[in-house]
């Protein structure tokens, strides 16, 4: 028993002791409370107030965490029983009570029990209720209650400082121990990031080699340039930068944007098939309009057209915009919103439309981008004599041709989306060293590779890019690092995004090469060995 132990005696004055008074455990609500079960009123009163005074009579105890109480009504002035949550209770102590209305409720509380009496209901028992629901609440608490999830830190001033990316470093490290030596090196200030990055913690420091000069025969890009590639896959900027040599001492590449689109492809749904149907009847009707509606949001997009697909008893529609030098996903986003937002007022029988209905398969490869195009669509080719492939790829036209052959009936076995080699590979390099969202290589790497022997016995080959999604302006471009990549190549800044896409597709073909003929050669896994082999 603890000595120290507050004993109150208290004495309800409008009342006279007719009984013998008896000891109780006493509590004070923490907050109000609904009832539960009630012996004495009916169900629906409301709350004890918080801090009101209830005896506890028992406690049920094992999977325990209700007590029973009785407490003073607020609105009736009657004692109630009920049955609450031991978490809502404090102040624990030990009272002498001499209120005949408790006393009376106490004891048909006990007479009602299988197991005890109210002779059980002593100064010893009350002793320990008064000792055991504190200990049995903080244990509760201890291993029941949600820990609470330590939170990032940030500054709603200015989350884009030096001092904010420290401040969450250091949370890092208390949080999971890590050293981080390399991560807060950066030469910027992390102002610059704003748009670009949340909850800033520093930079992952890619390596960038350089491949080239690259010589590309393209309607935008015309020229030798050498080309960024950030990665951390040894052999790869030296197997581009062979098959620029090869392409070099051949006349070059030559590049061709064919198109030029980025979409938003919200769907409406109708009644009814035939409903779809005189909708996408009106939306031809209606394309100025429209078009209007959606131009105004930009300074740059252009709505070209509006695709449709009906199905069942939808219509999926493909706003098709060009977007200058971005590359425009959010840009069109906003602009067929404020498109469709309009049509919702004018247009009647729609029963509900989102913004994107997958049509425009964002970040992920398709056949309708395959076929249409979502960005660029660029082709590169080239004409390869036999000599330069036995020179330069120690390999012959026959040879080439014939294992395209192999790998292309493979890859239809496989059932690939690409029939070329490895266009991630180039492209993927290229984005992280120049700003783009690296995301878009899900589309951005499709290919279709042609090939085949001309009547002077030599190599034509090209590739087809059908959704290069490239940007020379916005996003990520503008970012130090990436800017200066871009700067190499003279790609930053307006009406410089068609040239930037030229320069990446023909290093992709040049890749397709190298890769393809260091397989036949049996260069590929002996220049792995010798380049691409970091181990700690």
């Amino acid at each position: 028993m603890n000595t120290d132990l507050k004993i109150e005696e208290t004495r309800l004055i409008e009342e006279t002791p007719l009984v013998e008074p008896i000891w109780c455990a006493t509590a004070n609500v923490k907050k109000e409370i609904p009832f539960g079960e009630e012996d004495i009123i009916k169900k629906g009163t409301k709350h004890f107030r918080g801090g009101a005074k209830v005896h506890v009579v028992d406690a049920y105890w094992g999977m325990c965490d209700n007590a029973t109480v009785i407490g003073h009504h607020r609105s009736n002035g009657r004692y109630i029983k009920i049955d609450i949550p031991v978490k809502h209770l404090e102040n624990f102590r030990l009272e002498l009570v001499y209120s005949p209305k408790v006393i009376q409720l106490i004891q048909r509380i006990f007479d009602e029990k299988e197991y005890v009496s109210f002779d059980s209901y002593t100064k010893e028992y009350a002793e320990i209720l008064v000792e055991a629901i504190p200990k049995w609440i903080e244990h509760y608490h201890k291993n029941h209650s949600k820990k609470m999830t330590p939170k990032i830190p940030r500054d709603k001033e200015n989350d884009y400082t030096r001092e904010a990316a420290d401040s969450r470093r250091q949370f890092l490290k208390e949080q999971t121990n890590a050293e981080l030596n390399y991560i807060g090196q950066f030469p910027f200030e992390p102002n610059v990031l704003q748009g670009n990055i949340e909850n800033f913690i520093g930079v992952a420091q890619v390596p960038i080699g350089l491949a080239g000069p690259l010589l590309v025969n393209g309607e935008y890009a015309k020229g030798e340039f050498f080309v960024p590639l950030a990665t951390t896959e040894g052999t790869l900027v030296a197997s581009y930068n062979r098959g620029m040599k090869l392409l070099r001492e051949s006349g070059g590449v030559t590049t061709t944007v064919v198109d030029d689109a980025m979409q938003r492809a919200p769907v409406f749904v109708f009644p009814s098939a035939r409903e779809a149907r005189d909708f996408g009847i009106w939306i031809k009707e209606n394309f100025d309009e429209i078009k209007r509606r959606a131009e105004a949001t930009t300074s740059v997009g252009k709505l070209r057209d509006i695709q449709q697909f009906p199905a069942s008893r939808f219509l999926y529609l493909r706003f098709n915009f060009t977007t200058g030098d971005a590359a425009g996903q959010n840009m069109v986003g906003k602009a067929t919103k404020a498109a469709c937002d309009w049509i919702q007022t004018v247009y009647s029988n729609i029963e509900r439309y989102q913004l994107e209905g997958s049509f425009a398969t964002d970040k992920k490869t398709s056949w309708v981008n395959t076929l249409n195009t979502r960005g660029k669509k660029v082709i590169a080719e080239a004409t390869i004599t036999d000599e330069k492939l036995k020179e330069i790829m120690h390999v012959s036209v026959e040879q080439v041709f014939n294992a395209r052959l192999a790998s292309q009936f493979g890859g239809y076995l496989a059932g690939v989306n690409n029939n070329g080699a490895h266009s991630a590979n180039g492209i993927t390099a290229i984005f992280i060293a120049c700003g783009q969202d690296v995301a878009d290589v899900a589309e951005s790497s499709a290919a279709a590779v042609y090939a085949e022997i001309t009547k002077s016995g030599d190599y034509y080959f090209s590739i087809t890019i059908p959704s290069l999604i490239v940007a020379t302006y916005g996003g990520g471009t503008g970012l130090p690092t990436q800017r200066e990549c871009l700067e190499m190549m003279n790609c930053y800044g307006a009406g410089k995004v068609k040239k930037f896409a030229e320069i990446v597709a023909a290093t992709v073909l040049c890749g397709e090469l190298s890769l393809g003929t260091a397989v036949i050669a049996d260069e590929w896994v002996s220049s792995h060995e010798r380049l691409g082999r970091n181990r700690p």
